[in-house]
């Protein structure tokens, strides 16, 4: 097992479970370390369960829960409401209701202050006059007022982990990257594909789409390269005003054995109370800040690079499975940064729901060569039939 990479590890776990033929069944996370492919046949083995057979499954995967779940219960501190409806549906749901509880929130607010006012003025009036009717009423509005605000409940508010916030420098430049027939290899230098003649201009969200193996992050360590170190890279030319945002699945950009609040001051030049600040706006609590990167969650990690490329403050992501680790408010601001700073990317994700929300321009890697599609579904689609 231990020689199994990540994901079959977890394809092995679920298929001891899956052949002691369960009469229910538990599953945590069980997409991590999955890729498309897999993430496809495992939604193809839930699916062709027995409708007697419950699932009960945690994932931050929203087109793996859409696709598999018809329940969906919210947990929450005061109550945990649940709705017939998968993932998305659901939580379109949730968003109403919780409109309409803040909207009534503050209706209620509005007519206890209201009463309240009119509380006050009878008050004055029966001071003045003497009248024990005024007085009655004016103890009876503020019984109605206390009442209301005593029943009234505010719209629930989710903790955050932490703020995503990403940066955009901007360039006049038009085309950032030129690609001439690169050749993408593998270490050993055995072809995988090549680009053709390709351009990467300002504005374009490029997603890499292809399966396991075919080289989309050996494409994206050449890219990094080029950028990095100009003329070092054949048939590839960078405009020189490109400023890298750079993030790899393994996180490599923050190192495990320093600490955050010293990486953070070190790399970027900041004192310790600015930094303080910017690790806790960041979802690292004060007491995490000058422990080891390395006993962060994956989580904290995740955030902490992304307050890293915001201080870069970039022109252009190149982004490997950013939204590993991320849980699902954390994929949502990411998507929500990327679109509202108009950020140039290019990236790799098996994230389904990720890609259709931030992609205007899809590169597919298939049989050694590079072309550019309309959109994913096809690609989502071909994956899904030959897993089945």
């Amino acid at each position: 097992m231990r020689a199994l990479s990540g994901g079959w590890q977890r394809l092995a776990l679920i298929a001891r479970v899956w052949v002691t033929d369960p009469d229910m069944l538990l599953l945590d996370e069980p997409t991590n370390h999955l890729d498309l492919a897999k993430i496809s046949q495992l939604e193809t083995w839930l699916n062709a369960l027995p409708r007697e057979v419950p699932v009960i499954v945690t994932s931050h995967d929203r087109a793996f829960l859409d696709a598999t779940t018809n329940r969906t219960l919210f947990l929450r501190p005061e109550a945990s409401p649940v709705f017939s409806l998968p993932y998305s549906r659901a939580r379109q749901a949730l968003d109403e209701v919780d409109a309409s509880t803040a909207r009534k929130f503050e209706r209620d607010m509005k007519v206890a202050q209201q009463l309240r006012r009119q509380a006050a003025k009878l008050n004055n009036i029966g001071i003045n006059s003497g009248s024990d009717l005024l007085t009655v009423k004016t103890k009876q509005l503020k019984e109605r007022a206390e009442k209301l605000e005593e029943a009234a409940l505010p719209a629930h508010r989710e903790r955050s982990a932490g703020a995503i916030r990403l940066a955009n420098r901007g360039t006049h430049a038009k085309v950032l990257i030129t690609l001439e027939d690169a050749a993408v290899e593998t270490p050993g230098g055995t072809l995988l594909f090549k680009t053709g003649k390709r351009h990467i201009c300002q504005g374009d969200r490029i997603v890499l789409l292809g399966r396991n193996g075919v080289g989309k992050s050996r494409f994206i360590a050449m890219i990094r390269a080029a950028i990095v170190e100009p003329g070092t890279v054949a048939n590839v030319k960078v405009t020189p005003s490109t400023v890298l945002g750079y993030s790899d699945q393994a996180l490599s950009g923050i190192g495990g054995d320093d600490t955050p609040l010293a990486m953070v001051s070190r790399r970027f030049e900041v004192g310790e109370q600015r930094a303080r600040s910017l690790l806790a706006g960041a979802g690292v609590a004060i007491e995490m800040q000058e422990r080891k990167i390395g006993a962060l969650s994956g989580g904290q990690r995740s955030r902490l690079m992304m307050l890293v490329l915001r201080l870069v403050n970039p022109n252009f992501y190149l982004l490997d499975e950013p939204t590993n680790h991320l849980d699902i408010d954390g994929q949502e601001a990411l998507e929500e940064e990327l679109l509202k700073h108009q950020a140039s990317c290019l990236l790799a994700s098996h994230d389904r729901s990720f890609i259709r929300a931030i992609g205007n321009r899809f590169w597919l890697i298939e049989k050694r060569r590079l072309t550019e599609v309309d959109d994913p579904e096809a690609f989502f689609r071909s994956v899904a039939e030959t897993e089945r």
